[in-house]
């Protein structure tokens, strides 16, 4: 009850600092303060929120899939294939609604991860730092096919965007996709006991009656989604899949369908917390939120490694 209100109560302090914090004046510009807030600052805040708790949720169920806790959809390839899949639908259908490209990104981002998946069934698990290190090697070397063809068709500024993980552009009625994260939220938490048996390994699974490969491709269709919608909504940002499980893991244990609720609040918060930061750093220009999140991710990597686990509990 009461981690539950301070979470509350901390959420509500960040959104009330994001509303406030900015250029203009809310109560005393020359612009109206109401509309600034309506159009602009508002749905600021619910995308960095929805980003995070996304990509914070994303991971869990990554994380899961192929039982190491080192790996996060950044590390997989997925925002990389999610790219490639843009830029096919730039070049091919230009005028595309955002839902077609939406759905593009979100095929050839399911399809980068599965091939991660068949990659991650030949490397040993007896160190688990060599899967992220494929991992790694494997994004790099989708990230380096879609520079090289938004190179030789001049759409490197494209790349760029969808790399940046910033949200100062986003405005009502260019993030409205982003509250697919919430109902996939939901969905995540009805099937978290089934999310959950997936760290226990393909026999244990199978052993328990369930479909393996079904559960396996349900959980990594809704990443794909939630992976696609924020790089097309407001680029990639690293690090939060990876660091946010860990540490509520550390903090609460393992018990997936309680703490799923709190890994989604967490990784909203960060996001939300470094995008005031970089609006502050060097006020009033900005610095994007993916870049703060990369200092402070790195940071709390380097911690989780080093620091003494805590012994879960259910």
């Amino acid at each position: 009850m009461r981690t539950g209100l301070y979470a509350a109560l901390t959420l509500a302090l960040l959104v009330g600092a994001s509303c406030l914090v900015g250029v203009v004046d809310l109560f005393g510009g020359d612009l109206d303060g109401q509309m600034v807030l309506a159009v602009s600052r508002l749905p600021r805040t619910f995308a960095a929120l929805l980003a995070g708790a996304g990509l914070a949720l994303a991971g869990v169920v990554v994380q899961m899939s192929v039982q190491n806790r080192l790996v996060e959809p950044g590390l997989v390839g997925t925002p990389e294939s999610a790219m490639l899949g843009l830029l096919a639908v730039t070049l091919v259908a230009p005028g595309a609604a955002l839902m077609i490209k939406m759905s593009v990104a979100a095929g050839t981002a399911l399809i980068g991860t599965l091939g991660f998946l068949w990659l991650a069934r030949h490397v040993p698990r007896s160190d688990p730092v060599l899967l992220p290190l494929v991992g790694l090697i494997y994004g790099g070397i989708v990230g380096a096919a879609v520079l090289w063809l938004a190179w030789t068709t001049n759409l490197v500024q494209y790349i760029g965007v969808w790399q940046s993980g910033e949200f100062s552009g986003v405005l009502r009625g260019r993030y409205e996709l982003l509250w697919l994260v919430a109902g996939i939220a939901v969905l995540l938490w009805l099937v978290a006991d089934r999310i959950t048996l997936l760290g226990l390994g393909e026999d244990a699974v199978r052993s328990l009656g369930l479909n393996y490969r079904q559960t396996l491709l349900t959980g990594l269709v809704l990443v794909a989604v939630i992976v696609s919608v924020v790089v097309v909504s407001v680029g990639s940002i690293p690090f939060v899949g990876l660091v946010v499980p860990n540490v509520v893991s550390r903090w609460r244990g393992d018990n997936l369908r309680r703490n799923l609720p709190l890994v989604a609040w967490l990784g909203g918060s960060l996001v939300l917390g470094c995008d005031i930061i970089g609006r502050l750093i060097r006020y009033p220009y900005e610095i994007p939120a993916g870049t703060v999140f990369a200092v402070l991710g790195a940071a709390l990597f380097l911690w989780l490694l080093h620091a003494t686990p805590r012994r879960a509990h259910g």
